[in-house]
Formats: structure tokens, C-alpha cells, sequence
């Protein structure tokens, strides 16, 4: 199907890793214009040359950290030179190391809230002015059904993750007097399939691995009605219709894309 999106310029953070290079990728087949927003620069030029191959009308990584609005404003300076202006921004870069929360110390917490929270209100902030002048602009955040509910042993990452829904919509209220649309995806557990799917840097390849064994994949799947775990590209078609004018009445939105882990 034929979205339209064909001629706008998208930025999408963490687009290196996982659920956000599926992002990437259907982007690229609906022939967007893409930027790869990741602080692992390798992984993001890996990812570039990817959706290019499949249709992309033009990609580029810029390694990116989403904790520093020095980092980001740059990110977005390069975009404009190359591509104009942003049209979509997906907020999908997230990190976290489960963990009951008297066991975590204050680096970890202040690292989820640097990279879930900042993160997305950064890059949100530093793209909003030109959306609101030309009228026009969509911004969907990956959220997490930990936010809708709480979740075990994450924490301060459920909430940083409510904020992002929180944020969401009233930024919705606030400026869709200027068509600019705020929509929130909320994943259940999705694992990357290869380690070729992920950077060294991904929380799949650090504190997270011990997930994804065969065991723990069948303990996992045992929580959501599908009996399974998402694989990325299950998540990354919801994104691409809501930043879609297909999703042209939607906005201020939460939607689980997780096995009807949470039926909210």
C-alpha cells in the first residue's frame, strides 16, 4: 500500500537497533526521504545502506546522542542541508537493565531518564517550531506497555515511559490547532532475532542478552495471548501508518502493538 510517504523527510532515532530499524526499513519501502539518529555511527551507516537498497529516497546516519540537545540540534542541522525540513519524527531510541528498583543505584536511574525521557523531549522540542510554521508535522513516540500498567523490575524506565505518553498528549491539545499529530506505540517485549539486528551498544547486546535464550523466550511468550514474542517488524508498520495521512484523524493516540499484553 502506497502511504504517501514518499516525499517527506523522517528522522528516526535508535534506527540503528532493533525495533527501530524495522522503522527504517518501512520508511525506506514507502520511499522516504531517512535520517538514522543513533550514537552507534557504524551500526547507522550499516542501517542507511540498507534502506536505501530497499527504495529509500535517501538516507544518511548521523550518529546522534539524544541526551544532548548539542548533539541533537546538530542531527537536525545536517537533516535540513541534506533534506529539507522534518516531517516525521520518530522518538523510538530507549534503553534500560531490569531490576527491582532498592537494587538499582542513581547512575542507572539517571541514565533511563537521560535516554527515555530527555530523549524524546529533546528531539521533540527541537523539531516542533518548524512544524508549527509550516503547519504540518507528525511525531510518534515508542513508548512501552510498562507505562499503561507498571512492569516488574523497570521502574523508573515505566516511568520515563509514562511521561512519553503523558508528554504525548498534551502536546496533541496543545498544537494540533497547527496539524502537527503526537501518537504513542507501545511494544510489548520485542527481541532482535541476530545479533546482526543490533549494535554492540544496544541494551540486547549488554544487560538485557541474558533474554534471549530459547527458555526465556518461552517463559516471556507465555504472558501475551499470542503465546509469543513481536519480532521488529511486527511494531514498525503501526509507526509508518500513524506518521501516514492514513492516520490523517489520529492524534493524542496510545496504541499497544504487544499481543494484547495490555488491552487497555
Amino acid at each position: 500500500m502506497d502511504l504517501g510517504l514518499g516525499n517527506k523527510t523522517v528522522v528516526v532515532t535508535g534506527g540503528g537497533s532493533n525495533i527501530g530499524r524495522s522503522i527504517v526499513h518501512e520508511f525506506a519501502k514507502q520511499g522516504a526521504r531517512i535520517v538514522i539518529a543513533d550514537i552507534d555511527g557504524e551500526q547507522g551507516e550499516k542501517v542507511s545502506k540498507e534502506a536505501v537498497a530497499l527504495g529509500a529516497g535517501g538516507a544518511f546516519a548521523c550518529r546522534t546522542d539524544v541526551s544532548s540537545i548539542d548533539s541533537v540540534t546538530a542531527m537536525l542541522d545536517r537533516t535540513k542541508q541534506a533534506f529539507g525540513p522534518v516531517d516525521i519524527l520518530v522518538n523510538n531510541v530507549g534503553w534500560t537493565v531490569e531490576g527491582l528498583f532498592i537494587e538499582q543505584d542513581r547512575s542507572q536511574w539517571e541514565k533511563e531518564i537521560q535516554i527515555n525521557l530527555w530523549g524524546m523531549i529533546n528531539c521533540t522540542r527541537s523539531v516542533l517550531d518548524d512544524m508549527i510554521d509550516r503547519k504540518s508535522g507528525v511525531v510518534v513516540s515508542i513508548g512501552s506497555d510498562a507505562a499503561r500498567m507498571g512492569e516488574y523490575r523497570e521502574g523508573v524506565y515505566a516511568a520515563c515511559k509514562a511521561g512519553v505518553v503523558a508528554l504525548s498528549k498534551t502536546l496533541a491539545r496543545e498544537y494540533g490547532k497547527y496539524n502537527v499529530r503526537f501518537n504513542v506505540v507501545c511494544p510489548g517485549t520485542t527481541m532482535p532475532d541476530s545479533d546482526e539486528e543490533i549494535s554492540d551498544g544496544s541494551m540486547w547486546a549488554q544487560g538485557q542478552k541474558r533474554w534471549n535464550t530459547p527458555e526465556m523466550r518461552q517463559r516471556i511468550a507465555k504472558a501475551y495471548p499470542l503465546r509469543r514474542i513481536a519480532r521488529p517488524g511486527e511494531i514498525a508498520p503501526v509507526v509508518v501508518f500513524l506518521a501516514s495521512d492514513g492516520a490523517s484523524f489520529v492524534t493524542g493516540q496510545t496504541i499497544s502493538a504487544s499481543g494484547g499484553y495490555t488491552m487497555i
